[in-house]
């Protein structure tokens, strides 16, 4: 059983909490929050009778029956508490982007590595079972060998508010920083070598707070996948992802944020069938249990999450990206 101290009770952190009740290896003992009112919420909410309440992050760091700690706080605070939690021995599920950058990225992956740390970042549908059926689909070959990757997340946030963690710079916020990572990583889920990947082309817009509120591109893989993604505040998209082989085509409905029950469609030739998916867990619960699984068997590495490695990876290329939209 881990046992997870929560560090922000922000939206993510109240889901966390809610879908933790489902799993069979995992249980809360600790809450963090610097704002009082969403302690009493909190504790309101879900009477988690034998939960410690921290009104300071480094307390509940530092808590000896802690085993593990999920990060749920803005993404500028996230560099800081994996250093702390790194050097108290605390494995970590990290909401993402893990850094605002590169640089930050490295230097955390340094900490991890020299505390010996299991670290994951918080992209839940890889742990969903979907994931599992359309890496079978692609293994099996019902696609054949893959030509094209489209990858999209958008949605239309009607006002700029300066203090919005999304239009904030120095909270983090900005289009490829907060959903960029998301087409990029189902790019890494099959191709993990930066080396192959080549940025042909990218563009974007920037708001009056000096953050992305738009960008895409065009990426090759091994001198051959092009892939485009797109990701926007400004717009609603159908965020589906498709992916599309030499015999074939798989349109993923609902990458992100899948159901308890799920639809893919596959099209092979004049041959066309939709794939039921049905998942016994919550989205979130089903990445608990999986995390915690693997926390417990001391698993660093896992094809269904997203790593330490996997993270630096994603990070690079939304570096690289952030870079090209600002040209």
């Amino acid at each position: 059983m881990i046992k997870w101290g929560v560090i922000g009770l922000g939206n993510m952190g109240q889901k966390f909490a809610s879908a933790i009740a489902e799993t069979s290896n995992s249980d809360i003992v600790g809450v963090a929050s610097l704002d009082k009112n969403k302690i009493e919420n909190f504790k309101n909410k879900y009477k988690y009778s034998n939960t410690k309440i921290y009104n300071n992050y480094d307390e509940i760091i530092k808590d000896k029956n802690i085993n593990a700690i999920y990060i749920a706080t803005l993404n500028n605070t996230h560099f800081e508490l994996i250093k702390k939690c790194s050097e108290n021995s605390k494995n970590i599920l990290c909401e993402k982007p893990f850094t605002l950058n590169y640089d930050e990225a490295k230097k955390v992956a340094n900490y991890i590595s020299i505390n010996n740390i299991n670290f994951y970042e918080a992209f839940a549908y890889r742990s969903h079972p979907q994931t599992k059926i359309i890496q079978e689909i692609i293994e099996n070959d019902e696609l054949g060998e893959l030509t094209n990757i489209q990858s999209s997340f958008g949605f239309k946030v009607n006002k700029i508010k300066p203090e919005s963690r999304l239009f904030n710079k120095m909270l983090g916020g900005g289009a490829i920083l907060d959903v960029g990572c998301y087409p990029l990583s189902i790019l890494n889920f099959f191709y993990k070598n930066n080396n192959s990947y080549k940025f042909l082309n990218a563009r974007g817009n920037f708001t009056q707070t000096n953050v992305d509120d738009y960008a895409e591109a065009e990426i090759e893989i091994d001198n051959k996948i092009k892939c485009q993604i797109k990701v926007s505040f400004k717009e609603n998209y159908e965020n589906k992802t498709i992916i599309e082989g030499k015999k074939g085509k798989l349109i993923i409905n609902n990458p992100w944020l899948p159901d308890r029950e799920t639809m893919l469609e596959i099209s092979e030739g004049k041959s066309y069938y939709k794939k039921l998916v049905n998942s016994d867990l919550s989205l979130y619960a089903s990445q608990i249990e999986m995390v915690s699984n693997n926390f417990e068997k001391n698993k660093k590495d896992d094809k269904f999450l997203v790593n330490i490695k996997d993270s630096l990876s994603i990070m690079k290329n939304m570096s690289i990206w952030s870079e090209l939209i600002k040209k």
